[in-house]
């Protein structure tokens, strides 16, 4: 199972962490993703990770501003936003692969329930 937490309300410039923890299974062979899904919008991918955190990519909307890690130690996986901008609002997601990393949601296995990000003055 994935909880993902951290979300909440924000003003435009503002900093939130995410943060998705797994029971009951390890991350360690796990790649790592983390997705939005905005009103009316489809789910997109915002980052991703590898198993080993040697591999990281991001949407070219949060470049620079995101930043993806994780502590397997833990047995969990962060999502730090920075500069956080109104269009960033969304429900966010992470989930969980066995294996290679992709940006593409549907090659995912596990899903947390995702938690609100709102980005409004």
């Amino acid at each position: 199972q994935l909880q993902a937490s951290g979300g909440g309300l924000v003003q435009p410039g503002g900093s939130l962490r995410l943060s998705c923890a797994a029971s009951g299974f390890g991350l360690d062979d796990y790649a790592i993703g983390w997705f939005r899904q905005a009103p009316g919008k489809e789910r997109e991918g915002v980052s991703c990770i590898s198993r080993s955190a040697s591999k990281t990519s991001y949407a070219d909307s949060v470049k620079g501003r995101f930043t993806i890690s994780r502590d397997n130690a833990k047995n969990t996986v962060y999502l730090q936003m920075a500069s956080l901008k109104p269009e960033d609002t969304a429900v966010y997601y992470c989930a969980a692969r066995y294996g290679v990393y992709y940006s593409d949601p549907k090659y995912y296995t596990y899903w947390g329930q995702g938690t609100q990000v709102t980005v409004s003055s």
